[in-house]
């Protein structure tokens, strides 16, 4: 699969996961549609993830004692896609604002975790280790092997 270009990743945000919709149109105050294709929406990559897909979508489903399985799947294959981008502002914004929120609080990584794919379970993994926080079942046998 070929590298999303900068400029098309706030589209690619809404085309995978829609239910970001009403929180990009809050963001711009225009039509999320619109908001997307503005060069605003590739500069504020940061708040985007944060105040669009984070504490709106994401959160609540890993907070949720029933999470929707196809909407973490759908998100997570969104990171998947810009996890390892070679623009560092799009590594960046999704790795401070979705991977390093993962540990605002315990039990998110271990519900997110099923839902990555292999980049994004390698960066989570990496991540944790640089931490030296261990989540049994996600990164437990790195301590052992060390």
């Amino acid at each position: 699969m070929s590298e999303v270009r900068v400029e098309d990743v706030p589209s690619l945000l809404l085309e995978m996961i829609p239910e970001s919709v009403d929180f990009i149109a809050e963001m711009y105050a225009m039509p999320a549609q619109r908001a997307v294709l503005t060069e605003d929406a590739v500069l504020d990559l940061y708040p985007l993830l944060l105040d669009c897909v984070w504490r709106p979508v994401l959160l609540p489903q890993l907070t949720s004692s029933a999470p929707d399985a196809d909407l973490l799947t759908r998100c997570f294959a969104f990171v998947e896609r810009i996890v390892d981008h070679s623009s560092e502002s799009v590594r960046g914004a999704v790795y401070f604002n979705i991977l390093e929120s993962l540990l605002d609080a315990d039990g998110y990584v271990e519900t997110a975790f099923p839902y990555m794919k292999e980049r994004t379970r390698d960066r989570t993994i990496r991540m944790l280790n640089s931490y030296e926080t261990i989540v049994p079942g996600v990164n437990d046998t790195w301590r052992r092997r060390s």
